[in-house]
């Protein structure tokens, strides 16, 4: 999975800060991510982590090797 995480300027006021975080959450989302959590700082700015889309992804976790979990039995 790929992440990107992004600050907002600060906001102290709660519609200003909402209309930014939907803004950005719009913007992403045509880049192909989507937010998956928020939070906001005491200095009234906004940390927004995305998430690559799935369809992304996918191609690099079929690239993983996957480790056996089988046990060996006697």
């Amino acid at each position: 999975m790929r992440y990107k995480t992004i600050v907002t300027e600060c906001l102290p006021k709660a519609k200003p800060m909402a209309a930014a975080v939907e803004e950005k959450s719009n913007e992403m989302a045509q880049q192909g991510y989507k937010l998956v959590t928020m939070a906001i700082t005491t200095s009234a700015k906004a940390i927004l982590v995305f998430e690559a889309a799935a369809v992304e992804t996918a191609a690099e976790d079929e690239a993983k090797p996957i480790a056996s979990t089988q046990e060996e039995t006697a």
